[in-house]
């Protein structure tokens, strides 16, 4: 059996920018209020992240009751169309430049796999948009919960039949995915940095890479 590289997919290989597509939805009301725009993105970000360690709900629930907590937070009135304009946009994100070559150079090697905080069928949009065969695409929906928890990544090992020691995991989420992976020994872990955070020695050993033109080489492909 060959080993898996897995990959987070929103932010590591597709450019998943809520924050412009929630913008472009929120921008006029944010001014007539005089809302600070960074504010309220960050806002919405730390919002998202809680709401995926909450009680298990669809993706599309998730991202509508996020955009709706952040603008009553801030004083803005919701509309259900604004929850699902952000759904549409997300169906349209694309690939970053350097992905769709990297993942064709590593699929001669490696099995392939997705592990993405989403559903089925919202998934099928990136997927088409990578225009790469995965062995396996696998989603919160199917595992019953979102990562960081245990039971997402468990999930990846029980549908691939691989332990740790058989995954090399490459993302750019260092709470999603980098941190919540330590406790996996044997497990390779690859940090996409795309934007320059600071890691942490606590969360060692994993290897950093700035884009995913940097994994081929990394891996010996």
């Amino acid at each position: 059996m060959r080993k898996l590289v897995s990959f987070d997919c929103y932010r590591t290989l597709i450019n998943f920018d809520t924050r412009t597509a929630t913008h472009e939805i929120v921008k006029d009301r944010l001014a007539e209020l005089g809302v600070d725009p960074d504010q309220f993105h960050h806002d919405a970000y730390v919002m998202r992240f809680q709401g995926v360690l909450d009680e298990y709900l669809p993706y599309r629930e998730v991202v509508r009751r996020t955009l709706r907590n952040v603008m009553t937070l801030h004083g803005l009135e919701y509309r259900d169309e604004d929850g699902e304009a952000l759904i549409e946009a997300i169906k349209k994100f694309t690939p970053f430049r350097e992905v769709p070559d990297a993942l064709r150079r590593l699929k001669g090697e490696y099995d392939i796999a997705i592990l993405s905080n989403s559903e089925d069928d919202l998934i099928t949009y990136a997927v088409e948009a990578l225009g790469v065969d995965f062995d396996y695409v696998l989603t919160a929906e199917q595992a019953g919960a979102y990562k960081p928890l245990p039971r997402a990544f468990e999930y990846l090992m029980t549908a691939t039949g691989r332990g740790p020691e058989d995954i090399i995991h490459a993302a750019q989420g260092w709470e999603y995915d980098i941190m919540p992976t330590k406790r996996y020994p044997g497990m390779r872990r690859i940090w996409v940095n795309r934007y320059g955070f600071p890691g942490s020695e606590a969360f060692q050993p994993y290897e950093e890479i700035k884009d995913l033109s940097g994994l081929p080489p990394l891996l010996g492909v």
